[in-house]
């Protein structure tokens, strides 16, 4: 059974800058669980099948129109019905007045009104965009996450291995440090994953030897991000001798996260090799395959042209 994720409905007025009507209680108390939304044309109209009270209820031109031409009697008993589900939070949209019913519904179910002046349309999309974020599943990996050209690189090894250290090197070179030791990966999308710090380490990173540094106050802000969508996985492992290492990356490699593939690569780590300026490779090198070009594919074909064979 996956974990319920929740996001308290203080921070979705504070993003999304909300006007409050009218809150049961203290916002930070009440909890969102379910990225969906719903405009409830039809539970106003009295169709109740699969409604979902957990969702977040838009209240946009159509719906207010709508509630306007019945008569008082209708209008009343269609609201109290539908503020008697008691929905997670009601949001009034393009800054449309509030009627005294409707207040006085919230009032009495305990129902959250708020309002925005934003358009229904574009109000839905920054919300769900929002919730998709703060709801997501998700899990922490043993890690450091970096930005390299603007390519999210995520760095998996064993404990030791110099991730941290690599990471410094990067943001000395003009990169950006998104998360060290622990990277909490979320999936935002069915194609997206998305990599944070946890609060109480951000900025950090832990240097053997040295201790705790803080990368902000030590680079500036330039050198640090919030968080930053996984393109690439980095496996460090230490070099062994006999080993047979990919030279040639014909065949690309898969790593799944929260049931998405995402691109890696294994990098041998010995004295003498420079993983900042390999990481950095391997990030623009990850850039030119998703637009288009593929180096080992392209020298596969030279040679096999070479050697006589036609290639498609």
């Amino acid at each position: 059974m996956e974990d319920i994720y929740t996001v308290a409905l203080s921070k979705v007025i504070a993003e999304l800058s909300l006007e409050t009507i009218y809150l049961p209680g203290e916002a930070e108390n009440i909890l969102v669980s379910v990225a969906r939304v719903n405009r409830p044309g039809l539970p106003l109209a009295g169709f109740y099948d699969h409604y979902e009270r957990e969702r977040i209820q838009i209240i946009g031109k159509v719906e207010k129109l709508y509630l306007d031409q019945l008569c008082e009697k209708a209008r009343a008993e269609s609201l109290e019905t539908f503020f008697a589900t008691r929905p997670c939070a009601v949001i009034i949209t393009t800054n449309q007045e509030v009627s005294e019913q409707m207040c006085e519904c919230a009032r009495r179910f305990g129902v959250p009104l708020l309002r925005t002046s934003v358009s229904t349309s574009e109000f839905m999309a920054n919300l769900i965009a929002f919730l998709n974020v703060q709801l997501a599943p998700r899990i922490t990996r043993h890690g450091v996450l970096v930005e390299v050209y603007g390519e999210g690189i995520l760095l998996l090894g064993d404990s030791g291995i110099g991730k941290s250290e690599t990471a410094i090197e990067l943001v000395k070179r003009g990169h950006r440090l998104i998360a060290d030791d622990a990277v909490e990966i979320k999936r935002v999308s069915g194609k997206s994953l998305v990599g944070q710090p946890p609060e109480i380490i951000r900025h950090y990173v832990e240097l053997r030897g040295i201790g705790i540094v803080d990368v902000r106050r030590l680079f500036g802000m330039g050198a640090v991000k919030e968080s930053e969508k996984i393109n690439l996985i980095v496996n460090l492992e230490p070099w062994v001798e006999g080993k047979m290492y990919d030279r040639l990356g014909i065949d690309e490699q898969k790593t799944e996260i929260l049931g998405i593939e995402v691109p890696s690569v294994v990098i041998p780590v010995r004295p003498g090799r420079n993983l900042s300026i390999i990481i950095e490779i391997a990030a623009m090198n990850n850039r030119q395959k998703k637009m288009g070009y593929n180096t080992a594919q392209e020298f596969n074909r030279r040679m096999m042209e070479s050697m006589g064979f036609e290639m498609p």
